[in-house]
């Protein structure tokens, strides 16, 4: 085994460029060589999937290690030696890995052995970056709206609606020179009424026509003394990206964006008894 590694050390010490590259996750070279039974020198090769949440920030491409431009490499012991010992498996075969990162050069890697209907592993020990809850919160998420009926007074006793009015959002970003598309939803809804009460709720709740006010509703609530309030709103947001048009991907924990709080005064309400009719006398007490 370490006259092997030892082997396949001499031989990545041998720069060989790709011929060309072709825009794809994976790139390969020109030459002819045999990948899971397909002669071609455009044959995708799949890494294994990378954990949710991380991206490979690399281009790969692969030649096979006993072609060379340089004079009698391919022929030599060392070269055949190494590519022997891929080849104690069925359709192993040897080949220099190379990396590159959009608009720069091409990084020479360790050769390494290819087998029919098997993934590589990733060359290089693939560089990754991932989008967790850091960059999720970093995001410049809107906050939800919060909304009260029937507005900036209302009366103790009666069922006060407050509700949120969130919205999906998108964002376009860069990581390691790869194009990132990001959107966020909200998940949760939490509601501080300013008198001590709170509901954490999946549903935003949502506007009341004028007639239906003092209804109540999944996010309402009633006022059990007169003062001055300061209602409170956080909505939590999940999310989510895809690179470059990539399947969409979670991204780990969540973002808690506060909305701008809103003041609510709650008044008495009084109900009294009049025996005249205010058609009869409209100037009358209670008219």
């Amino acid at each position: 085994m370490r006259r092997v590694v030892a082997l396949l050390i001499a031989i990545a010490l041998v720069a060989v460029p790709p011929a060309r590259a072709e825009a794809a996750d994976v790139y390969f070279d020109d030459r002819s060589i045999s990948v899971n039974g397909t002669e071609s020198g455009a044959v995708k090769v799949e890494f294994p999937p990378l954990p949710n949440g991380q991206i490979d920030p690399f281009s790969y491409s692969y030649g096979h290690a006993c072609l060379s431009e340089v004079e009698g490499f391919g022929d030599s012991p060392a070269c055949a030696a190494a590519a022997g010992a891929c080849r104690e498996r069925p359709g192993g075969m040897l080949v220099n890995w190379y990396r590159q990162r959009p608009g720069s050069e091409p990084e020479r890697l360790d050769a390494g052995c290819l087998y029919p209907g098997q993934a590589p592993e990733r060359p290089g020990g693939g560089a990754v970056v991932g989008l967790g809850q850091r960059e999720l919160r970093e995001l410049p998420i809107a906050a939800a709206g919060l909304g009260l009926q029937p507005g900036r007074h209302t009366l103790r006793g009666a069922e006060t609606n407050v509700y949120a009015d969130p919205a999906v959002q998108s964002f376009r970003t860069t990581v390691l020179g790869r194009g990132v598309l990001v959107r966020v939803r909200p998940v949760e809804h939490r509601f501080d009424y300013g008198d001590g009460a709170s509901l954490a709720s999946a549903a935003p709740g949502g506007p009341l026509p004028q007639e239906r006010w003092g209804e109540r509703t999944a996010t309402s609530h009633r006022y059990t003394a007169t003062g001055e309030y300061l209602v409170g709103l956080v909505t939590v947001f999940a999310g989510e990206f895809s690179v470059e048009g990539g399947p969409w991907q979670p991204i780990p924990g969540t973002a808690e964006v506060p909305s701008p709080p809103r003041p609510v005064s709650v008044w008495r309400s009084e109900v009294r008894l009049y025996a005249q009719d205010c058609n009869t006398d409209p100037h009358g007490q209670g008219c």
